[in-house]
């Protein structure tokens, strides 16, 4: 479980068959748990995942083979990125950014698909990933864009895409706007 998970991630550590889940609810202290899609998993646990969360009423659906779990996991990557790089821009929430921001949503989520398939290897379907993101937002269209994890996020974004040799121009545009870290 971490959010900007790939099977890379996993791959080169030997591991080839682990359960994997890409979360879509949250649970802080004093709260209920809240989902915003159900959960999708994948691997030789993943029905255990689904009844164990189901019976806390966390919806998960399990997923019958890698390509769904690929389309899943770089789902996920496009929502928390396009939302926290464009929420370095504009702020709001996910509800606001799409109805007011759609353009620069849009291209942002774009411009992170074709990061996850240089990442992958794999071309992925653009129109249904942002469909799918949008759906997500729908869960929730007052969750907010950007946590305090956002700067990091497109920094790490333009350093694989850099790494790649891929060229994501308003994800660099997006970073020219961004105050200047101070060295440690």
């Amino acid at each position: 479980m971490q959010n900007e998970l790939l099977p890379r991630d996993w791959q080169r550590h030997g591991y080839d068959n682990p359960t994997v889940i890409s979360v879509w609810f949250e649970k802080k202290k004093g709260q209920d748990a809240k989902a915003l899609i159900p959960s999708p998993a994948y691997g030789p646990h993943a029905t255990l995942l689904r009844d164990a969360l189901g019976a806390i009423d966390i919806p998960v659906t399990a997923l019958d083979n890698p390509d769904q779990l690929l389309f899943e996991l770089a789902l996920k990557n496009v929502y928390i990125l396009t939302t926290n790089i464009a929420g370095l821009e504009v702020g709001g929430t996910v509800g606001e950014l799409w109805s007011t921001h759609g353009e620069l949503a849009g291209a942002v989520a774009r411009e992170v698909i074709r990061l996850q398939e240089a990442l992958t290897g794999e071309t992925l379907d653009a129109q249904t990933l942002i469909d799918a993101m949008v759906k997500a937002f729908e869960g929730d269209p007052e969750h907010r864009c950007m946590g305090r994890s956002a700067p990091v996020r497109l920094q790490r974004a333009l350093e694989l895409a850099q790494s790649l040799d891929l060229e994501l121009p308003r994800l660099q545009e997006i970073s020219r706007h961004q105050p200047k870290q101070a060295s440690s």
